[in-house]
């Protein structure tokens, strides 16, 4: 069980049999009345935000969440096929359970996959991943005094701003968390 003094931003917590995560949470205590706990929390399972109130001190459950390291193999339609780096069993993560993560998801790449009751619900990327440009066009000589930006194609899909001096077929490092470019992969 946790109390509302425990939560925290990513927390994973269980109201009414469902797993949330909270996603921001504000103690309030008003002049007049006892103090609560107001929380954004997001469904894990379908991915729908909600806003609830706690009074100060209530409990909730911990849910039976359990995370597993996956690798990434291969796409087919809008399922994601993951293999467990333990025993080798495949399951698939449909395009709605992966959710943002899809965008930064290269093939071969270690993942942790959360399961609630033996069911995947959700994927938590590494946060810095290293990806290919696919495309961007060539920065232009001269345009470098204000630090510009362009956007590229990387081999994902995803379209991220990056510095004007990345050119095609570089890898860079991206902040999965932000989908920004952080710096040139060594």
């Amino acid at each position: 069980m946790y109390s509302t003094s425990d939560f925290k931003k990513g927390l994973k917590v269980e109201i009414d049999g469902t797993p949330y995560v909270i996603i921001d949470f504000l103690h309030v205590k008003p002049g007049k009345g006892g103090a609560f706990v107001r929380t954004k929390l997001k469904n894990l399972l379908t991915g729908r935000v909600i806003d609830q109130t706690f009074r100060s001190g209530e409990k909730v459950k911990k849910p039976d969440l359990m995370e597993r390291e996956m690798q990434y193999l291969y796409r087919e339609g809008d399922n994601f096929y993951m293999m467990d780096n333990e025993n080798f069993e495949q399951i698939f993560i449909t395009a709605e359970q992966m959710g943002e993560a899809a965008q930064f998801l290269s093939e071969n790449l270690n993942v942790k996959v959360l399961f609630f009751n033996q069911q995947p619900v959700a994927v938590e990327l590494p946060t810095f991943v290293e990806l290919t440009v696919a495309e961007t066009e060539p920065g232009v000589r001269g345009d470098t005094a204000t630090g510009g930006s362009k956007p590229a194609k990387l081999e994902t899909g995803a379209i991220i701003q990056v510095p004007l001096f990345i050119n095609e077929g570089d890898r860079i490092k991206v902040d999965t968390r932000t989908g920004e470019y952080i710096e040139r992969a060594k």
